[in-house]
């Protein structure tokens, strides 16, 4: 099957067109420094194509939830060192994958500072998890163009810092709603400088960060992760097919590992003008790998596969129920159930105690 088939990445080899999905779990420390049992963790699942670390802050002002790891300080960048080798010791190979949440956090997470975001425009009708239960969301502090410039710039280091720990490469969180998905969206973006208003503007800070970690890293060490149809975090495009055609169009321009296009359900009656399948639509445009993401099982993944528009599939809850998967895939054998309960914080259960097969 050609799930587990090798296939070339730049110039490294993944020995299976399987990734385990970046998946927060929530247990790093209060200054955002892994421990063990997130060493084993990721060793464990070491037998994936390519492992796509859960998301890292690459600053404190990008911390918008508790107990998530970062890679700012060097204390945090010699633990994920100890992951990095775990996985290479194991024959596998890992990209960090970068995260500034903008406006998704709550000032009791930041220190009392406000979140941070293209324009004033909170998220209404969710909740954001802090250490003091959930909270409404607050209005964030709209980004001065010196501010945007800086955090370009953090992306850049965050991006260095994770080859001083040992990643592979880097993949930017441009999805689900966080601050790059934020300036590409005009629900999120009111901006009337050169990162708002025309779609060339709101795709302007997505590019000049991937632009920046390019240049730090050089070719084949960067990727991106994309989720054009989701709604999550009140994210809306009033033309995503444009938007994301022409994001992509600039894309092509660079030389990326691959792009992580993420297939998310949408309610079709209210967004006639999403296209209904994000990875057929998008994936055939751009001129990378593109990985495949969003509820695949063995079947559903093999067969985005066959189509020939994905090069691989990335399994999130699958992966962290499965730290074996893709054996169970090759011998076809039964799965393990994810346990809800455990996956976003607390201690060994749930994390890394899901039992191989025999």
């Amino acid at each position: 099957m050609k799930l587990l088939e090798k296939i070339s990445l730049g110039k490294n080899t993944l020995k299976n067109s399987m990734a385990m999905a970046p998946m927060t779990r929530s247990r790093a420390s209060f200054h955002g420094v892994l421990s063990d049992s997130t060493v084993l963790y990721y060793k464990q699942r070491s037998s994936a194509g390519l492992i796509v670390s859960e998301a890292i802050n690459i600053s404190k002002q990008g911390t918008g939830s508790p107990l998530t790891p970062g890679i700012y300080t060097q204390e945090q960048i010699d633990a994920w060192k100890k992951v990095t080798k775990a996985v290479h010791d194991n024959d596998g190979l890992i990209y960090a994958q970068l995260w500034h949440t903008g406006r998704v956090g709550h000032s009791l997470v930041k220190n009392g500072e406000l979140p941070v975001a293209p324009s004033a425009i909170a998220i209404s009708g969710q909740q954001h998890f802090t250490m003091e239960g959930m909270k409404d969301y607050e209005t964030p502090k709209a980004l001065t163009s010196e501010e945007i410039v800086q955090i370009i710039q953090d992306y850049k280091q965050a991006a260095l810092n994770a080859i001083e720990a040992g990643f592979d490469g880097v993949e930017l969180h441009a999805a689900f709603g966080y601050l790059p998905n934020q300036f590409l969206a005009d629900s999120s973006n009111n901006r009337t400088d050169k990162y708002g208003g025309s779609i060339e503007n709101r795709n302007r800070f997505v590019l000049e960060v991937m632009q920046e970690m390019v240049n730090a890293l050089g070719a084949d060490k960067v990727a991106i992760r994309i989720s054009p149809t989701s709604i999550y975090n009140n994210i809306v495009h009033q033309n995503p097919l444009e938007q994301f055609t022409l994001l992509l169009d600039e894309l092509n321009k660079m030389p990326l590992s691959y792009v992580h296009i993420m297939k998310v359900p949408f309610p079709a009656d209210k967004f006639p003008h999403y296209p209904t399948d994000a990875v057929e639509t998008f994936g055939k445009l751009s001129k990378h790998p593109v990985m495949a993401n969003c509820g695949y099982n063995r079947e559903t993944g093999e067969a985005e596969l066959q189509k020939g528009i994905a090069k691989m599939i990335s399994y999130g809850t699958l992966f962290l129920a499965n730290p074996d998967l893709p054996k169970r895939f090759e011998l076809n054998a039964e799965l393990n159930e994810a346990d809800r309960a455990t996956m976003y914080g607390g201690q060994d259960k749930g994390y890394i105690d899901y039992p191989f097969l025999a």
